[in-house]
């Protein structure tokens, strides 16, 4: 698996590019919230077989009209964020940025927990992790995750904007976590990470370390 990551929009949200090395065929992971991402692919010439939103707030996919003015791709956003995905005509509004508002772009597959999206021969199977939204979740295949904003480095997504809910946040990261550690972490903003050591060190991981009886990261001393 290929993955390029492209940082696009005033929110600075991670976009990827997965490729399977053996036919070609690319799928972009999250869209931004504007042409850029679009604007990029086009000058990469990519073959792009999938488009896949994590989640329906407007810097992971308030771009996807435009994407799809380039790019005739299957698209697949979370059934259980339909509610959400439905307001990026009104999500600028949210932030006092009406200039964000974005229309819905078109989808082709509500996708639900445990199906399985196959880009030439690779298969990212989706894992539904609300709290953040209804419907966040990711897409997780061959060692990787790509976690839009369920977990960052060192942090956790948001869950005080509309429709978030911070006990269903709590049970999904859980269930994140119980993939292997080393699975590589693609996060909708920020650098990389992995599963274990976010579970060794992320403070908002408390809940998951008490379950499993292991001890909290030392602090240091701020003298």
């Amino acid at each position: 698996m290929k993955i390029q990551t492209l940082t696009v929009g005033q929110f600075q949200a991670n976009c990827f590019l997965v490729t399977c090395p053996d036919t070609g065929r690319s799928a972009a992971i999250d869209v931004g919230e504007d042409a850029a991402l679009r604007e990029r692919l086009a000058a990469l010439g990519v073959d792009l077989a999938a488009i896949l939103i994590t989640h329906g707030h407007l810097d992971h996919a308030g771009g996807l009209a435009e994407l799809q003015q380039a790019f005739d791709a299957r698209t697949c956003v979370p059934a259980l964020d339909r509610p959400l995905f439905e307001t990026l005509p009104q999500q600028g509004n949210w932030f006092g940025m009406p200039s964000l508002n974005r229309p819905c772009g078109r989808v082709d597959h509500w996708i639900a927990d445990g199906e399985a999206i196959e880009v030439g021969r690779l298969s990212l199977r989706f894992l539904s992790t609300p709290g953040h939204s209804p419907g966040q979740g990711c897409f997780v295949g061959h060692g990787h995750a790509f976690v839009g904003d369920t977990l960052f480095a060192g942090s956790i997504g948001r869950t005080d904007l509309p429709l978030g809910d911070h006990a269903l946040m709590e049970r999904s990261l859980a269930r994140l976590l119980e993939l292997p550690g080393e699975t590589v972490v693609h996060c909708g903003h920020g650098p990389d990470t992995t599963l274990a050591r976010e579970l060794e060190s992320n403070p908002f991981l408390g809940h998951v370390r008490r379950a499993r009886g292991l001890p909290e990261p030392r602090r240091r001393a701020w003298w």
